[in-house]
């Protein structure tokens, strides 16, 4: 659809976001917000202090569609041409750099080896502290009704 073969009464009939989207559209760039808004003023027929008027709401209709996005400096555009730009780059190894973790590594198993696990439990079952059932049994139970007097 082309704004110039829209009558009055098309564009009226239209809402400020679907006439800002073909606007942008055929301009193919972005735009400041306040000539979106004169050029659609100049379209409708609008004077200057309806233009004052209701300038605000175009701001607010403009940056709370999604169709739009709001650009530095006052320029707004279609947010379709804004997409967001993922780059992800591979990091390259040093093929000289893995050679000498390998070795650090290679020398540190042989260390372990030599060195006695200090958390591993020498002690055999009957070292084990016998538990009995009744641990609980000094412990007396309260009722809270009991504890307030009632």
């Amino acid at each position: 659809m082309e704004l110039k073969k829209l009558s009055l009464e098309e564009l009226e009939q239209m809402t400020y976001g679907e006439i800002t989207e073909l606007i942008l559209t055929e301009k193919g760039t972005k735009m400041k917000i306040v000539d979106i808004f004169k050029k659609i003023c100049k379209l409708l027929n609008m004077s200057d202090a309806e233009f004052e008027a209701k300038i605000a709401d175009f701001f607010e209709l403009v940056s709370t569609d999604k169709k739009f996005i709001i650009l530095d400096k006052g320029y707004c555009d279609l947010r379709r041409k804004h997409t967001p730009k993922v780059v992800i780059e591979d990091e390259e190894i040093d093929d000289v750099e893995v050679d000498a973790d390998e070795e650090e590594i290679d020398e540190n198993k042989e260390t372990d080896d030599n060195q006695e696990d200090i958390f591993y439990d020498n002690s055999s079952e009957e070292d084990d502290v016998d538990t009995d059932d009744d641990e609980l049994d000094d412990f007396l139970i309260v009722d809270d009704e009991e504890e307030a007097g009632m």
